[in-house]
């Protein structure tokens, strides 16, 4: 095989934004630009039939999961659920007449060092813990499935000003609130309530990656229990969403609840973390994130492109 590529129309997207664009995803091409434009303009055409105007990727299916292809970061391995590929993708995509959409970056940091904040973000966190006498909670793990369901409600209401944003929908909610029994670890999971009302929520995935990797991706007939006894041993997490809904940003809520998800990780014998991803546009919280001492390590790329000179 020499490359594969999938043409998505994000009706919830289009809706949101009032717009006609496609966009392309799961794309998987040989260092080939031959075949990378045959692939794009495959996808394209069927876009364009469809009545797309433009198109915008990767994203595998959407922005509320694995997206944009590396651009800078090849000399370590991808966390758990983060994109991964060669560094000619940049050449293979801008060879198109993809333009560089957004950025998504990752930031890294070890525990011990983000125990220790910046003292104006210390400072903020205290007030904020101050002012609202904040209570914090882990997950359940009797009743998880609900609480997946809280943390998704949060994600959706406080990310509607995010760029390119599009809510999960309720079937997502329900089919995540499932799924995601089996990989997530409820005390890595935490809530933030003010007056016993939930206003903030944040979630760490072990990073399960080297464990795959050992296994060489195979779980049967004996790989899983490789998986299930290597567990104890993981050793970073991806901080993959800290949300706080619209009334409480801004007052140092999500500094709150990172502070006390660290003891609950260092317990359990976790030693780094990765911050991932977060917006090139987000300035608030790549501001935070270097000011807490963690350092910018991957950079992940979207792409635009009109379809005006695809023809159907």
């Amino acid at each position: 095989m020499t490359g594969r590529i999938a043409a998505i129309i994000d009706c919830g997207h289009n809706d949101r934004f009032k717009e006609k664009r496609g966009f392309f995803g799961f794309f998987d091409c040989r260092d080939d630009q031959v075949a990378a434009d045959l692939l794009f303009t495959e996808a394209g055409r069927y876009l364009k039939i469809e009545g797309m105007e433009n198109v915008r990727g990767p994203c595998n299916p959407s922005l509320n999961y694995e997206s944009g292809a590396l651009v800078q970061g090849f000399d370590t391995p991808p966390t758990f659920m983060m994109t991964y590929n060669g560094p000619y993708y940049d050449k293979l995509i801008k060879g198109f007449g993809f333009e560089k959409s957004q950025d998504l970056y990752a930031f890294e940091g070890n525990l011990d060092t983000l125990k220790t904040m910046d003292s104006k973000i210390q400072f903020i966190a205290d007030e904020a813990k101050r002012r609202f006498c904040i209570k914090v909670r882990t997950a359940d793990k009797n009743k998880l499935g609900d609480d997946i369901r809280l943390f998704l409600k949060i994600y959706n209401q406080s990310s509607k000003g995010t760029w390119g944003f599009v809510p999960y929908s309720e079937a997502e909610c329900e089919g995540l609130a499932k799924s995601l029994p089996f990989i997530v670890d409820p005390r890595l999971i935490s809530f933030a309530e003010v007056n016993g009302k939930t206003v903030a929520a944040a979630m760490c995935l072990p990073d399960y990656n080297p464990l795959i990797k050992r296994i060489n991706g195979r779980f049967f007939p004996i790989g899983f229990l490789s998986f299930f006894f290597g567990r104890r041993q993981i050793k970073k997490v991806r901080i993959m969403s800290a949300n706080v809904i619209p009334e409480y940003q801004k007052w140092g809520i999500g500094l709150v609840i990172l502070e006390r998800m660290i003891p609950r990780c260092l317990e359990q014998n976790i030693t780094d973390a990765e911050f991932s991803w977060v917006l090139e546009s987000n300035k608030l919280s790549r501001g935070t994130l270097e000011r807490a001492g963690t350092i910018h390590t991957k950079t992940f790329r979207l792409y635009d492109r009109s379809l005006n000179d695809i023809s159907a």
